[in-house]
């Protein structure tokens, strides 16, 4: 059998297949990916078309509009605030600094007056070590007993106020003319007296002990142990004078303090300051020796 012509009507099964398929293709339908494709196909064929960008624009197109992620945020909140607060803590301690105003020669004696307490806890030390020594070393040490606490009554005698004391010091003298003075006040001036060293005191007729107590009087004046004493008041006071008056002098301290009341202050060093003010030795009703 002969193949068939084309001009027979015939044809090929190739062409068969031809004529089968449909005179136009359906277009696939563009993605949003697509079109943003397109777009930068277009924009990069618009720039090799036209002038180049700069430097200068690459750097701004590539930082701006900011393309910042939601944990970029919260990290940059967080830094934030913990700088406002390292600042505001900074800010702080700078104010609250009682110091920061103060001149050199104020900040020498003060540095001055803290070697001073050191060096007396030293000598206090070094003085029970010896009476250590002494116990040990004594060849009558019932004896040495005897005599040391002979002295350690004396001087606990002396810091209860039922004995007498006498010594170098100073006097402290506060004039209240206009009644501005308070029981706190005086109350600062023992503390710190103490602080500094004191080792008896005596506000004009009653003697200063550890239980002291001070409270305002009514109709003016101040009551120490519940005896009312009245202006000027006279402090006198045993101990080293060359520390206890700077301590009373220090910037913000007793003296400034009384001043700013308009009180008039007056500090003087003596070399004998007699303490004579006692006060009965009470009996313990509860407290007993733990060596009975």
């Amino acid at each position: 059998m002969n193949p068939m012509n084309p001009g027979d009507g015939g044809g090929t099964p190739e062409d068969g297949r031809r004529r089968e398929l449909p005179a136009e293709v359906p277009a696939t339908p563009r993605t949003p990916d697509d079109g943003a494709k397109a777009e930068r196909s277009e924009e990069k064929a618009g720039l090799g078309k036209g002038k180049s960008l700069t430097g200068r624009q690459r750097l701004v197109k590539g930082l701006w509009p900011p393309r910042l992620t939601r944990a970029q945020l919260i990290v940059a909140l967080l830094l934030f605030v913990l700088g406002l607060g390292l600042a505001i803590q900074v800010r702080s301690t700078n104010d609250s600094s009682a110091l920061r105003g103060a001149r050199q020669e104020d900040l020498v004696r003060i540095l001055d007056e803290l070697d001073d307490r050191t060096q007396r806890l030293e000598d206090e030390k070094r003085r029970l070590e010896d009476q250590r020594t002494g116990l040990e070393s004594s060849s009558d040490q019932a004896e040495e007993a005897r005599k040391q606490t002979a002295e350690r009554e004396r001087q606990l005698g002396i810091l209860a106020g039922t004995v007498a004391a006498q010594g170098p010091g100073i006097t402290l003298t506060i004039d209240d003319k206009k009644g501005t003075v308070e029981a706190d006040m005086l109350l600062d001036a023992i503390q710190e007296l103490r602080a500094a060293g004191a080792e008896a005191i005596q506000v004009n007729d009653v003697r200063v002990v550890a239980s002291t107590h001070l409270s305002d009087a009514t109709g003016g004046g101040v009551r120490v142990d519940g005896r009312k004493v009245a202006a000027p008041y006279r402090f006198k006071v045993i101990g080293k004078p060359q520390d206890l008056e700077p301590a009373l002098n220090i910037p913000g301290g007793v003296v400034q303090t009384l001043e700013k009341e308009q009180a008039t202050v007056t500090v003087a060093r003596t070399e004998k300051i007699v303490v004579d003010a006692l006060r009965p030795a009470k009996q313990p009703d509860y407290a007993q020796s733990s060596s009975q």
